[in-house]
């Protein structure tokens, strides 16, 4: 046994004496001695490693060593582990001692951070997020995003997770549920910018539905821009309409002057006053005196930089607004109080939804436009084919033939004539099968109950306002319709139809005919099996409709 003293002077004299054993002409004995310091595990394997490579070195040689007294130096020596665990990193200058520590070395609990190790180009788990986004039935479901998803990507995810036969016009949508707000995302935007601007103590959350009017002024800007409301700039032609402006600031960049009477909400009071209002590029004004538009009139109420435009449902129970027409104005960087909101509010429908347009047409200019064109050539969802069916000769060789002429059959070649053939046969199926189960001997257990049930646009006994409520939420636009059983009159239905951004409601009342039941809506003069052969049949053709039914008001669960 050593004493205290006597162990602290053998370890410094062999601090000492490590420094020359590393010289080309020490004796081996000389290195054994200091080997007795390093544990027995590893004495054989640093033996053979300095063996080797002073026998490297005198190979490698470039002269004869000279028998000169030679100054002692330190050179450092490369040991190879033979006993190192896979995929550990040890240094190559030292022996491979074992860690006392091996708790302190764990990823787990080391000081540096695994996310500043992985390369620009790739996603780390600290990046991504979990969002959480809702239906309308109140169901949500969480999506794992990273900091650059995109709206359109998320909702390209939940379509696909929810299995939606239709891709387009889905959008997802920010609803402050106590103020009475919502907007609708751009398809550009960064989700998680979008939520770092939210209240952290609010209610705000992630809407998944269907938007028709997203896109809709690109088809329809006549409808979405009046005359009346639309005037020259200073850099647009005179006597264009308002078709030729918006194509004109999408092209040129130029941007007509939006110009109407508005009611705004005083700050700090409950009370509105009518004010006319002016857009331009350069930010929002109104007019001091009447309609003027002189400089010396005009008061800036905001720009147009950093705002967003939000649609103020319930309006006039929260906010007293005269007309429920009511849109919000709010710089991005503001929280949301009420009383710190710019609420204004239109005469109609049709001056909302120019103002409304207007903003996100000169906040976003071209941008808006690429992602229409986008919307535009997204793929449709298709189902695959099976790998593990094999199919035969016969019907690999199928194609598409029309027997209507009286020459015979003919091959069909253009696919989209094939197409329309194939919708045109599936059509004539419909109609045979209805007349099928109307016959006077078809047993009334063999006919589908309730085949509407099923379809999308059928929902249920929702009454009046809630039916015109999903309109104008998935857009207003013309054509969007739903079938609804009717409150008022027993085992009948309402067909509610959007028309030039107004609801329509026309009753579907049940006849009966030779023993057989049919549904009407033009008393008896167009009379139908089903409202499926109804929808189908008024989707083709007006009949009594100002316009053919074109967009189903769908609800999803995701």
């Amino acid at each position: 046994m050593r004493s205290p003293g006597q162990t602290r002077t053998a370890v410094t004299s062999n601090k000492q004496d490590v420094t020359h054993t590393n010289s080309r002409n020490a004796p081996l004995d000389t290195l054994n001695s200091h080997v007795m310091q390093v544990d027995c595990h590893w004495r054989e394997v640093f033996r053979e490693t300095v063996r080797e490579t002073m026998l490297n070195q005198e190979a490698t040689s470039p002269g004869p060593i000279s028998t000169g007294p030679v100054t002692p130096r330190s050179f450092p020596l490369a040991i190879r582990s033979n006993h190192g665990t896979k995929g550990e990193l040890r240094p190559s200058s030292v022996p491979s001692i074992p860690n006392p520590f091996p708790e302190l070395c764990s990823p787990s609990n080391s000081p540096v951070r695994i996310g500043s190790l992985v390369g620009k180009h790739t996603v780390s788990d600290e990046d991504m997020h979990v969002v959480r986004v809702y239906d309308e039935d109140t169901h949500s479901r969480s999506v794992l995003v990273s900091s650059g998803t995109t709206v359109r990507d998320v909702c390209h995810i939940l379509v696909h997770a929810a299995h939606c036969v239709d891709q387009k016009n889905w959008a997802l949508f920010e609803q402050h549920p106590s103020l009475g707000l919502e907007r609708c995302l751009e398809d550009h935007e960064v989700l998680l910018q979008v939520q770092s601007s939210w209240p952290q103590d609010g209610d705000t959350k992630l809407l998944f539905r269907k938007n028709y009017a997203k896109y809709e002024f690109f088809k329809k800007p006549k409808q979405y821009f009046p005359e009346n409301m639309i005037s020259d700039s200073t850099d647009v032609k005179t006597g264009m309409n308002s078709s030729q402006l918006v194509q004109s600031m999408l092209k040129c960049g130029s941007c007509p002057e939006i110009q109407g009477y508005l009611h705004q909400r005083e700050a700090g009071k409950k009370s509105w006053k009518k004010l006319y209002f002016i857009l331009r590029r350069s930010g929002l004004y109104c007019s001091t005196k009447g309609s003027s538009k002189e400089p010396r009139h005009l008061h800036c109420v905001s720009d147009l930089e950093d705002l967003r435009v939000y649609t103020v449902c319930n309006s006039r129970k929260l906010y007293g607004s005269p007309k429920p027409h009511t849109f919000c104005i709010k710089p991005r960087g503001h929280k949301f109080y009420s009383q710190d909101l710019k609420l204004l509010c239109a005469e109609n429908e049709e001056c909302k939804a120019c103002w409304t347009t207007a903003f996100r047409l000169f906040k976003y200019g071209k941008q808006l436009h690429c992602n229409f064109l986008l919307a535009q050539t997204s793929p449709t969802l298709e189902i695959p084919l099976r790998k593990d069916i094999k199919w035969d000769e016969g019907e690999a060789s199928l194609v598409a033939m029309d027997f209507s002429g009286k020459g015979g059959g003919r091959v069909i070649l253009n696919p989209r004539e094939a197409q329309s053939a194939e919708k045109e046969e599936g059509y004539n199926w419909r109609k045979r099968e209805a007349l099928r189960y109307s016959s006077a001997n078809c047993v009334q257990g063999s006919r589908p109950a309730a085949v509407h049930q099923a379809q999308p646009w059928f929902h249920g006994g929702v009454s009046r306002s809630e039916a015109q409520r999903l309109l104008e939420e998935q857009g207003q636009v013309d054509g969007m319709f739903l079938i609804r059983a009717s409150q008022q009159h027993a085992q009948c239905f309402v067909l509610s139809l959007c028309h030039k951004l107004k609801t329509k409601h026309y009753l579907i009342i049940p006849c009966e005919e030779c023993g057989r039941q049919y549904y009407t809506m033009d008393d008896g003069v167009t009379v139908f099996i089903d409202l499926l052969q109804l929808v189908e049949f008024h989707q083709i053709n007006k009949g009594i409709l100002p316009v053919c039914l074109k967009y189903p008001c769908i609800r999803i669960a995701l």
